[in-house]
Parts: C-alpha cells; structure tokens; sequence
C-alpha cells in the first residue's frame, strides 16, 4: 500500500534540488523527518519503477571536471534488465578509451583496470545516472514516503545509507545520494523521459571535487551479440 503522508510536495521538491538550480554547496539529508519504515515489498515496486524493460543502447556525450583539469568524449551503454550493464567511453580521436562489464554491484571486468573509479565511486551511483535504483542489501533499514507523483526512500546499513528520490511526469527526474559512515560519497541526478530513456545525468563527487555529465543522443531498443559481454581483445 502506498503511503500518502501529510506533505507539501513543491516544497520538498525544492529542497530535494530535483528543480531549480542543478549545482549544491553542502546539501543535507534527503529523507524527510516524515518518512516511515516501509517493507522490502514496497520498496521492491519503488525499484521495478525505474528498472528498464527491455535492452537498450544508450549514446551520450561526457563530459568530467575537477579542480586541475577537464576531459570528454564520448560513449555508449548497453543495459539488459535485471541488472546487467556494458559501457565504452573515449575521448577524441580514441584516445583514453575505457570499458566494463557491470552485473548489479559487481564488475565483471574492467579495461584499464581502474576504468569505474576514475569516473564513478559507487555502483549505485552509477545505475542513478541512467535512471535504475538498487534493491537494498537484506537486513538494512527500509523507510519511505510516496504520495501523488512524488516517492522517496532511504536504505540505512551498519555503513552505507542510499537514498533515493523519483518524480514521474514528464520528464522524469531521479536522484540518488550515497553515504559511507556519514560522509557523503556522491549524488546522481537524471532527467528521463517518460518511457525511461535518459535525457542528461550528473554525477557530483564533494571528495575530489568532481562533476561528471553526460549527455543522452540516443536510446534505441536493441538486442545484443553474446561477444559484447567479452573484453576487448588486445
């Protein structure tokens, strides 16, 4: 059963920054003080809202700054429900190129090794940019809210804490923060069409600090050769 709390949604809109101004100095907790314990079975519908329905190759523009320096190019993502994920980034003429194979929170192989880290620093964070939320981890504290087009919930373990946020409509915005221990790791937020195609995606890293945005120019419905899953050969 959904919950439908006492809540003034163009407020904790406002607060959550899903609009308005897209950049944040110090945010704080994203979870309103209203939120409830909910069961892993909502929180499961919450999830499969976001979960793509079919495979999909994304293409996109990216674009990563921090304090010294910038670099782009460009990439692609190739998504399979439940949980599986290859992308491919380059910068111009080829150079920089990098690739992963991503079942769930696991990489199945990484080229260069260090290919995730240097633009991501957490799995969940890295499914937020295309819109897909996590299932929690078995035995963490579940709360919520969802009232009208507005859902909200957090994933509270003995470490991490996630939490989420979805607006449905047109577009689309989905955000997702993660925490280790109290310190913030990141934020994602993704702007998606209806149909759950990605428009835009930023990554925020506070600890570098970083800021990683990619740029949607494609998503086609498509079905993949099984060598796609394999590294590249040398």
């Amino acid at each position: 059963m959904r919950q439908y709390l006492g809540l003034d949604r163009a407020v904790v809109l406002a607060y959550l920054g899903l609009v308005g101004a897209a950049c944040r100095g110090a945010p704080g907790p994203v979870l309103p003080a209203s939120a409830r314990p909910v069961s892993r079975e909502q929180v499961a519908q919450w999830v499969a809202s976001t979960a793509p329905s079919d495979s999909r190759l994304h293409r996109f523009k990216w674009l990563l700054v921090d304090e010294r320096a910038s670099a782009g190019g460009r990439g692609s993502a190739r998504v399979v429900p439940d949980d599986s994920l290859r992308f491919d980034v380059a910068g111009p003429f080829g150079g920089g190129a990098a690739s992963a194979v991503v079942i769930g929170d696991r990489a199945v192989w990484t080229e260069p090794p260090d290919a995730i880290a240097k633009l991501v620093p957490n799995y969940p964070l890295m499914w937020a940019m295309f819109g897909v939320a996590r299932m929690p981890a078995l035995g963490v504290e579940l709360r919520g809210l969802s009232k009208d087009s507005l859902t909200i919930w957090q994933y509270a373990g003995p470490t991490d804490t996630v939490q989420y946020a979805r607006t449905a409509g047109n577009p689309v915005r989905f955000f997702a923060e993660v925490r280790r221990a109290g310190e913030l790791i990141g934020q994602a937020e993704a702007t998606l069409k209806p149909d759950g195609a990605p428009i835009k995606a930023r990554l925020t890293v506070p600890s570098a600090p970083a800021k990683l945005d990619l740029t949607f120019l494609s998503t086609t419905r498509a079905t993949f050769a099984p060598e796609i899953w394999l590294p590249r050969n040398p």
